[in-house]
């Protein structure tokens, strides 16, 4: 358990993994989701807690993994989506849960996904960690903001009970997570082909074991961005701008223009080789999702 300016980050004690609520206020005075009718308790410094209750029809709720929709730009009234959301709030909360590498308590109520939600009021099924977050046209055509959560099953394993373990909450069902494979071969011929030197900032950082660079995925490999692990989907570089890149802190223009998502001023240009071609509809999409 994490403490951190009156936010807890992590489990609540006594609240076990299955532990129910009647309502909202319950949920509240347990301080599992300390917010009373927002689906996101958090802010600039992370987010603690969801609850999933199918309040956006952009949601996926796989169990195990889930596609969770940020919050703002709805209608009160209809609860379709009348704007494009933003980075802030909550939402904002989220990514910094993912830069920080806090996990989220992730609570399912009635209204969600029938196979993993309770049948009535509210239920706290463990912690989750944020994996990704991008954003997209939403279902009713405005921009929102998505956050996949993964399970942490070290965190959320139900207790043992008699020697036995304990089922965990009702409702919930074995899902089998895909994993993308990476080639170790994609990304070592990438960093070698640019003599480990980052494409961006040009940094090439020498370690006693000679040099060091990261390959970054322009699109990101499996569920839901479904990039390929190929050469022309992969950019050799430092590890800050790897995260930069992964958390669309920089994208790429078509004509090669790397940019600073926040300023808006240009970082530089990508350095590109004539052995390594980089695929300009990975980084279409990749500026489609991240940047503003």
């Amino acid at each position: 358990m994490i403490l951190f300016m009156a936010r807890v980050f992590g489990e609540i004690d006594n609240v076990p993994v299955g532990s129910t609520f009647v309502n909202r206020r319950e949920l509240y005075d347990a301080r599992v989701h300390r917010e009373l009718q927002a689906g996101i308790c958090g802010g600039q410094d992370g987010a603690e807690s969801i609850v999933v209750s199918g309040g956006y029809a952009d949601d996926e709720d796989n169990g195990d993994e889930i596609i969770y929709t940020g919050q703002g730009g709805q209608d009160p009234n209809t609860r379709k989506q009348v704007k494009d959301q933003t980075l802030t709030k909550g939402n904002v909360g989220l990514a910094r849960s993912k830069l920080e590498g806090y996990l989220v308590r992730v609570v399912r109520g009635a209204g969600g996904d029938e196979v993993f939600s309770p049948s009535k009021g509210l239920r706290y099924d463990g912690l989750y960690r944020v994996a990704d977050f991008w954003h997209e046209p939403g279902i009713d055509g405005p921009r929102v903001w998505r956050f996949r959560l993964v399970i942490d099953k070290e965190a959320s394993s139900p207790p043992e009970v008699n020697g036995f373990e304990d089922p965990g909450p009702v409702g919930r069902r074995s899902v089998t997570t895909q994993r993308p494979v990476r080639s170790l071969a994609v990304a070592q011929r990438v960093k070698r082909l640019h003599d480990y030197t980052c494409q961006i900032c040009r940094t090439r950082i020498t370690t006693p074991a000679g040099g060091y660079a990261e390959a970054a995925h322009i699109r990101g490999l499996g569920e839901p961005h479904n990039g390929t692990d190929v050469e022309s989907n992969v950019l050799c570089l430092c590890p800050n701008h790897h995260v930069m890149l992964d958390t669309g802190a920089i994208y790429v223009d078509p004509d090669w223009t790397v940019w600073d998502t926040a300023t808006g001023n240009v970082v530089g240009t990508l350095q590109r080789i004539a052995r390594h071609r980089v695929d300009p509809q990975q980084l279409a999409y990749h500026k489609a999702h991240y940047a503003p």
